[in-house]
């Protein structure tokens, strides 16, 4: 399965290594072009406005808009999931809008990347590792979207469809959980078309909590 990863600034490297293990053939994309032959499309960290002026000047803005209607899969970390939300704060900035969801830039703060925690998902029994970077915290999500992981009472990791948001880095840890549920996704029509309702999750966060803060 040929995976493409948004090859403009950030970890994208971290990601192909994780598609790698998991037996995924990585693509880097910076064209439309690029997209050929993907099932799936991962837009990784790094500095979201940055990476929007890139998309539209690339003719890659519209490209993945299509690339999503068509049912292929998009998943965004950090950066990436800012680029999918429908609405963007602090400062407010244009994106996808793939994802119905409201995020806040910056809400974590400054960490660096040896800054692991821990939050509760659906997707294992085990607690779930994050790692967050200047990631954005999710105000809102959407009635069509599934809250599948959280941090600290806030939703970090997202599902409508065929389309995935985390706030956090799961690329930058050894847990693959979030990937093997990327592919999944790409794999099951079933699961990757239908959204589903978000549904409470019981906050079993690490005791040290980040608190949301201006950057």
């Amino acid at each position: 399965m040929k995976i493409g990863i948004l090859a403009v600034q950030g970890d994208f490297a971290a990601h192909a290594d994780m598609l790698r293990r998991l037996g995924a053939e990585p693509v880097e994309v910076r064209t439309a072009a690029d997209l050929s032959g993907c099932a799936g499309l991962i837009l990784p960290g790094g500095e979201s406005t940055t990476q929007l002026q890139f998309l539209q000047e690339e003719g890659l803005y519209e490209a993945i808009k299509k690339f999503a209607a068509e049912g292929r899969g998009v998943f965004g970390t950090c950066a990436g999931a800012i680029l999918l939300a429908t609405k963007v704060l602090h400062p407010a900035q244009d994106s996808l809008g793939l994802l119905d969801m409201t995020v806040f830039r910056n809400g974590y703060g400054r960490q660096v990347a040896s800054d692991i925690f821990f939050g509760d998902s659906k997707l294992s029994d085990e607690p779930l590792e994050m790692v967050f970077i200047r990631a954005p915290i999710i105000e809102r999500v959407g009635d069509g979207a599934e809250t599948l992981a959280q941090y600290a009472g806030k939703p970090a990791l997202v599902q409508d469809g065929n389309i995935l948001a985390a706030t956090f880095h799961p690329e930058l840890t050894t847990d693959t959980t979030v990937h093997e549920h990327f592919l999944k996704m790409l794999g099951d029509g079933t699961e990757r078309n239908a959204g589903k309702r978000s549904t409470a999750i019981g906050d079993k966060s690490s005791n040290e909590v980040l608190e949301p803060k201006a950057s």
